[in-house]
């Protein structure tokens, strides 16, 4: 495993390697015989052996008679020279050869017996109660795990043999029969060929794209399909003969003929059904190892159960009929017309076509690249239009939805329901309270509410006035509320009516109002004067003005790592996300139905919603994040799409399971943040058949989307086909940076940054023509300087630093690394915390793992330490030992844990994600650890984990102890 260098080494210490993390695999690894190393050739049950190397003498008994003539100096050079000839000649093929076929993998499919034929065509014949259908597997001659055994000596394992002479007696026979009614023509044999191969190859193709769809892929797959796309001649051969008996000739037509083929077929059908189960529905297995076949996904499973039936009955009633087709009307329907064959051979084109194209396209993702490209472009016309109109305020798309989808319900929350027509005018109505109290077009209003329908109303009421909101994190008080407060420059701050809330405002309210001369006002006596005011539509003389630049609304960083910071968020970026719709790559329609229970105030939370009301979605509210509430909310609502961050789905997964679970109409879930340890184990549990997982930060210069179907990209925070990936590959650039300053790495010889191969990642570079690419922090121009950095690949380049590690592989799937300054230096390696923490949590009864690096006495770096929160119903029987191997197995050395924090909760930040801020500060010292946890670690050479204790960390101190 390679590890991202994000510091410089010290002098004489090991390379360094990137991080490539471990993602779930629920692809089923096809353990057909890989090929085998040179000298293990034999391996696959060769009956010959080795022959000595060129000089090798010659045992004595080799020659018999001959061995006079070969003792002559002369004749052993030559066979020498021969023998010399004989491997290159061998070499060669296999190098070049190899490349197209496996030759020596081949070799396998060929090692049959007499008695495995004779057995062999008798179960395809006779295939009701053969038992089992499983293949013997061994252990192979390089100690490989899982070895498939030879066709003689495995039943059930595919050859090439009965196929390959099945297809050639098909057409040799069917020429044969063409020729004793006296309908032969010197063209048939070709015609029949041609047929046969073309049914053959179009399956093949057929298979091989359904297999990539379904995510199964294995290099020997393509042979094993092959061999059962054969079998099927089998059955047509003996339809044939029997049929001419019986019929005395007349072909395959009458009771006769369709009483037989029906038989074959259904023998045919069942044979593959379950000779093929073994490749489309793997049994599960614990085996994590390269080549184990891993756990399906049930979802996954039954798609594949129903390809898997398609195949071998639908698919191969039409290829064994078509295959019969020359007979069905006697002697005189082999003798096709060369416009008959044309037509089918076109057929067969255009099918071919059709179904290579759909696999060209699936594995380089050009078609979404295109239609991607292609709405982004769209995108762009309808701002320009709408810029044109003087209709560049979002309030315009919100008002085409409202009028549009009239007395249709628009807002489903506890507190009430708003159809489109009473929520058009509640808007306007919170829009003449807004005017009356001085708000003007390009002010900001502070907002600090819990989620509500009067949120949106409020929102939407501010951009109908040329105006936007401030979003307060409502968890904030003292310091933080102030700062940003003031950042925002806002004159009225609007307070929800709940007492915790009120009391965190009555805290600052003298320095709110005394110093910063912002109003507070709570939101229940606005309402109570707004409800009486009239309904009527602001001019559009107030958002005349309104430009792509302004901000919509202005968020706030989290600040886990020191005061928020304010970004706002640009108008025609929102305007783009909106017309999505419009630009035909949304995957909404109208008679959706959005369930946003995530904070209003946040990025996700809030954009997600809005885009549900100005797409003419309904929008189902819920005022905060619960756990136990929040299934029964989707289900009151009926839901279709669901907004997450962070930790969200975690959480919901660790609760007990339900038999509700399934009882939802949720379709899809939009949002952030969704870790590969429970992203398949979620989505399976909940019947979730689309995610849209997008990777972007509150700043919004960097952005990727990730649109998933099925296990393909699953885990992956974004997928960019082969066009993007050419049209980015100098705007998107990974680089190596130090872990502990946060400095980018420069080549001391040129003095430029060092570029990363995609493939192994790094901090990720933006490149931007200037500075206005990003719109900075709000009234923080020290903070928006930083974000920035010049002369990195050439002098006077412009980039802009993410602050996020990321990798790409060569298939376009992005996954995230790390945040730089989570990931942490240990032993001289970089250890990516995104990667420990998946590991962990892929441990039964470990609900979530929060990883960070704490600082030690005498001792350089940081040591790994994971806070874990473990399942309550297994806390007390809970493996350590057991955790501790599953780690040593899974990471380097370097990267396992040495502590672990056993946390009494779970204690993620307002928007459900993880802040190891406090974690980090706190340490492993038991005097600063919060007693309701517990700290255990693994000494040097330990099996388990053990309580540690203040004398162990005594030890530590006086250098006692060494890691």
């Amino acid at each position: 495993m390679q590890r991202p260098t994000y510091g410089q080494p010290p002098p004489n210490s090991p390379p360094l390697h990137h991080p490539v993390p471990q993602h779930v695999s629920t692809v089923p690894q096809l353990r057909s015989p890989p090929p085998p190393v040179p000298q293990q050739q034999s391996g696959y049950g060769n009956p010959y052996q080795q022959q000595a190397g060129p000089g090798a003498a010659a045992p004595s008994h080799a020659f018999g008679a001959y061995g006079g003539f070969m003792n002559d100096q002369t004749a052993q050079m030559g066979f020498q020279v021969g023998q010399t000839a004989l491997k290159h000649g061998q070499e060669y093929v296999e190098q070049n050869f190899n490349r197209y076929i496996n030759v020596s993998a081949l070799k396998h499919y060929f090692d049959v017996s007499n008695s495995y034929v004779v057995n062999k065509l008798f179960l395809v014949l006779f295939p009701w109660r053969h038992k089992p259908w499983s293949r013997k597997q061994t252990i192979g001659p390089n100690g490989q795990e899982g070895w498939f055994l030879p066709p003689r000596e495995d039943l059930n394992s595919p050859d090439m043999y009965i196929p390959v002479m099945a297809f050639v007696t098909y057409i040799l026979l069917s020429t044969l029969l063409a020729g004793l009614r006296g309908a032969f023509q010197p063209e048939l044999l070709g015609y029949t060929a041609s047929a046969a191969f073309a049914i053959v190859f179009l399956e093949i193709l057929g298979l091989k794209l359904g297999s990539y769809l379904l995510s199964i892929s294995n290099d020997s797959q393509l042979l094993d399909l092959v061999a059962y796309s054969g079998y099927k001649f089998v059955g047509i051969i003996v339809t044939l003969v029997l049929s001419e008996i019986i019929n005395r000739g007349q072909g395959t037509g009458g009771w006769a003929g369709w009483t037989i083929f029906g038989y074959t077929f259904l023998a045919n059908a069942f044979f593959l059904l379950r000779s093929l189960k073994y490749v489309l529905l793997p049994e599960n297995s614990t085996d994590n190892s390269r080549g184990a076949m891993h756990t399906v996904a049930r979802s996954q499973k039954n798609r594949r159960t129903q390809f898997l039936f398609l195949y071998s009955y639908i698919v191969q009633f039409e290829t064994v009929r078509y295959g019969l087709a020359l007979w069905r009307k006697g002697g005189n329907g082999l003798a096709l017309g060369w416009k008959s064959w044309s037509e089918s051979a076109a057929a067969a084109v255009v099918a071919g076509t059709t179904a290579a194209a759909m696999y060209i396209d699936a594995k380089t993702g050009i078609g979404a690249d295109i239609k991607a490209l292609k709405g982004f472009k769209r995108g762009g016309q309808i701002w320009e239009e709408a810029v044109a109109k003087k209709q560049a305020s979002l309030y315009y798309l919100w008002e085409e939805s409202a009028l549009r989808r009239g007395n249709n319900e628009c807002i489903w929350s506890r507190e009430g329901c708003y159809t489109w027509t009473q929520a058009y005018d509640r808007v306007h109505q919170y829009a003449q309270w807004f005017l009356a109290e001085g708000v003007k077009p390009k002010d900001l209003v502070g907002v600090y509410l819990q989620n509500s329908p009067d949120f949106m109303l409020i929102w939407l009421a501010l951009w109908s006035i040329g105006s936007a909101p401030a979003l307060i994190n409502y968890n904030l008080a003292g310091e933080a509320l102030v700062h940003c407060l003031k950042i925002s420059g806002a004159t009225i701050l609007l307070v929800d009516a709940d007492e915790a809330l009120q009391a965190r405002i009555n805290e600052s309210k003298s320095v709110i109002e005394g110093q910063l001369n912002m109003r507070c006002v709570n939101l229940e006596d606005a309402k109570s004067v707004v409800v009486t005011l009239p309904a009527q539509r602001p001019g559009n003389e107030l958002r005349d003005n309104v430009k792509g630049g302004d901000p919509m609304c202005l968020l706030y960083t989290s600040g886990t790592t020191g005061l928020p910071k304010g970004c706002q968020f640009n108008t025609d970026r929102m305007h783009l996300v909106c017309s999505q719709r419009k630009a035909g790559t949304a995957r909404t329609v109208d008679s959706d139905r959005w369930y946003d229970c995530m904070p209003f105030y946040h990025g996700t939370g809030g954009c997600a919603a809005l885009n549900a009301l100005c797409t003419g979605m309904t929008l189902c509210v819920g005022k905060k994040f619960s756990t136990s509430q929040f299934w029964t909310e989707v289900r009151d609502s009926r839901a279709t799409w669901i907004t997450y961050v962070g930790e969200t789905a975690r959480y919901l997964l660790a609760a007990p399971p339900s038999p509700l679970d399934l009882q939802n109409e949720v379709r899809g879930m939009n949002g952030n943040g969704l870790r590969p340890d429970v992203w398949i184990k979620f989505r399976d549990r909940f019947g979730i058949t689309e995610i849209i997982e997008f990777f972007n930060s509150t700043e919004g210069v960097f952005g990727l989307v990730n649109y998933c179907r099925g296990d393909y990209l699953a885990t992956s925070v974004g997928h960019h086909g082969i066009l993007r990936r050419r049209l980015l590959q100098n705007t998107f650039v990974p680089v190596r940076s130090d872990t502990g300053t946060g400095d980018l790495l420069r080549d001391p010889k040129t003095g430029f940054a060092i570029r990363e191969p995609y493939d192994v990642g790094g901090e990720m570079l933006v490149a931007v023509p200037s500075e206005k690419a990003f719109q900075g922090y709000h009234n923080n121009p020290g903070a928006t300087e930083k974000k920035f950095i010049r002369d990195v690949f050439q002098k006077g380049d412009l980039w802009y630093r993410s602050g996020d590690a990321l990798r790409r592989t060569d298939d376009g799937r992005w996954f995230f690394l790390d945040r730089l300054g989570d990931t942490f230096r240990w032993k001289g390696e970089n250890v990516s915390t995104a990667e420990v923490s998946e590991v962990i949590g892929n441990f039964p009864g470990v609900v979530e793992a929060n990883v960070y690096g704490v600082q030690l006495p005498n001792h350089d770096g940081r040591a790994g330490c994971a806070a874990i929160y473990i399942d309550p119903a297994v806390r007390g029987s809970f493996d350590y030992a057991a955790l501790l191997q599953h780690t040593r197995t899974r990471l380097p050395k370097y990267a396992v844990p040495i502590f672990l924090r056993i946390v009494e909760n779970m204690t993620p930040i307002h928007n459900n994600k993880q802040n190891k801020v406090p974690l980090r500060e706190e340490g492993v010292d038991p005097a600063k650890v919060y007693k309701g946890d517990e700290i255990v670690w693994a000494e040097a050479g330990g099996k388990t984990y053990q309580p540690f204790t203040e004398s162990h960390w005594e030890n530590l101190n006086s250098g006692k102890a060494r890691l």
